[in-house]
């Protein structure tokens, strides 16, 4: 269910509430952990619907930091690709929080541009077990992925992937401030 589409620059930037391992795009982003072999939440789903050939192809990166991202090929999934990125855990802001979460989006915008990917669709990365505040999360997403559009010209389209309606409305409501409707 899309609550909300605006065109920044040469792309389409969308808020939808959907399961994003049934996204047809051309990577879907994984909030991680650093190991990159799974783990719970949108992480678990991830590895659950690419079956057992992705973590195969993430043992073979050995790990990602905080703030990195790294990329792999879908499998099983709709999207072509899958890129894993860590979010810092909550720590109550001292410990470059938001820093390390912008990075996340940064550093997954420039893959897409590397890759030439046109489409990418994000969950709230690090809302869930990592416990960082969702409305500064999605106020971060937005604005982060904004910012990075230029080192990733091929994409036409950003999609912010929620679990549930308080978390779109946060998305929305970020992306709201930082754009005009859309023709």
């Amino acid at each position: 269910m899309t609550q909300l589409t605006r065109r920044i620059g040469g792309a389409e930037f969308e808020v939808i509430i959907a399961d994003i391992t049934t996204l047809s795009v051309d990577a879907i982003v994984n909030a991680a952990n650093t190991s990159l072999l799974g783990g719970g939440g949108v992480d678990g789903a991830i590895h659950r619907a690419a079956g057992p050939d992705l973590v195969a192809e993430c043992r073979m990166l050995h790990g990602c930091k905080t703030g990195n991202a790294k990329i792999t090929m879908g499998y099983r999934l709709k999207a072509a690709h899958v890129i894993h990125t860590v979010g810092p855990v909550w720590n109550g802001g001292t410990l470059d929080e938001d820093g390390l979460l912008a990075s996340c989006y940064r550093r997954s915008m420039e893959l897409c541009g590397k890759h030439k990917l046109t489409s990418v669709a994000f969950p709230a990365i690090s809302t869930g077990i990592f416990r960082f505040p969702a409305d500064r999360a999605a106020e971060i997403a937005v604005r982060t992925t904004i910012e990075a559009l230029p080192a990733a010209p091929s994409v036409a389209r950003v999609v912010f992937c929620c679990f549930a309606e308080p978390s779109a409305r946060l998305h929305a409501e970020a992306l709201a401030r930082h754009s005009s409707p859309c023709a």
